[in-house]
């Protein structure tokens, strides 16, 4: 089964980019411009791995994470900033990103991130607590 990835982030060009890339590496991907349109796509699926741009329009990405690590805890956030700060990726690590990449992101740094990703995926899941405390 492919694993599953929702590419966030206010543009266009940047989410085509990130889904061909992943598509031909086995990914099957979702697309959202924004917060809120992130989070009525993750109403009603479990993704895998959420790779989530910083600043948007609206809510940015920090106010996602958190409401993504409430309603899915299992699910990893890949936090995607164009801006090079230290301080903003790790107030996201804080939060519960599990890595951060700089924009424009190499392709090399994104498949190890999601490769960690998904094996911590899969580390958690087969924890017994995780799987009863986090819902999922």
């Amino acid at each position: 089964m492919q694993p599953l990835v929702m590419v966030v982030d206010d543009e266009e060009k940047v989410r085509k980019y990130l889904s061909r890339l992943l598509e031909k590496r086995g990914f099957e991907v979702a697309t959202a411009e924004n917060g809120a349109e992130a989070l009525g796509l993750l109403a009603g699926r479990d993704f895998d791995v959420i790779l989530l741009d910083i600043l948007m329009p609206g809510q940015d990405g920090i106010t996602v994470l958190k409401e993504v690590k409430k309603r899915k805890p299992l699910t990893e956030v890949i936090i995607l900033t164009g801006n090079a700060s230290v301080t903003t990726g790790v107030e996201g690590m804080q939060f519960g990103a599990s890595d951060y990449l700089l924009k424009p992101v190499d392709l090399d740094s994104l498949m190890v991130c999601m490769r960690e990703a998904l094996e911590q995926r899969r580390f958690r899941i087969a924890q017994p607590e995780t799987r009863v405390k986090d819902g999922q």
